[in-house]
């Protein structure tokens, strides 16, 4: 875990946000910007979905995935033109126990 990159990834408060959305997809985004059906990534929101709930650009909100994916705070698939994308739980409760334990 590169904790360097994680802080980096969450010291923008439009990336937190993102964060946060995904967190409760079904909630935030409604059923219609959820993966129900993929048993093998359940819960991934398609970048259109996201962008059009914060309000950036589509190029912004790319850029700041891209951020979250390499520090390992998110996973993508890509479905056909689609790219979805949803938390990585297990690297968030890696870097909460670092907090706690380290900081």
């Amino acid at each position: 875990m590169e904790t360097i990159l994680l802080f980096k990834a969450l010291s923008n408060e439009s990336r937190r946000q993102i964060l946060e959305l995904l967190k409760k997809p079904t909630t935030n985004f409604g059923s219609q910007g959820c993966l129900m059906d993929d048993s093998d990534f359940s819960r991934g929101i398609c970048v259109g979905r996201i962008q059009e709930k914060t309000g950036l650009t589509q190029s912004v909100v790319s850029s700041y995935l891209l951020m979250m994916q390499n520090a390992g705070l998110l996973e993508s698939k890509r479905i056909g033109q689609w790219t979805y994308y949803r938390r990585n739980e297990k690297t968030i409760q890696d870097f909460a126990a670092y907090i706690k334990h380290n900081l």
